[in-house]
């Protein structure tokens, strides 16, 4: 029993000159997007036009649960058109 007493004392000498870790950086945060049916590059934030079931609504890009997303924030995805105004010395009528 002494001579197992006698082998764990000097662990505590060896540990005192073992070098010190110095402190790591913290690590980089994931670069998170999403991507199209092209796998283009969406930020997050950003909103496309999106075509599933054969039906097209607007989708933005967001993060849940620690996971890039599509979440739907429109309907559809019809823009109205402005119409540019006429000249009418140009356009008679």
């Amino acid at each position: 029993m002494r001579y197992l007493v006698l082998c764990l004392l000097p662990l505590p000498a060896f540990a005192e000159d073992a070098p010190k870790k110095l402190p790591h950086a913290a690590p980089k945060a994931p670069d998170c997007y999403c991507t199209d049916k092209q796998r283009n590059r969406i930020e997050l934030g950003e909103s496309i036009c999106l075509t599933v079931d054969g039906k097209s609504f607007i989708a933005q890009c967001q993060m849940s649960l620690n996971v890039p997303m599509w979440r739907k924030v429109r309907e559809s995805c019809e823009v109205s058109a402005i119409s540019k105004p006429t000249d009418p010395a140009r356009h008679p009528g």
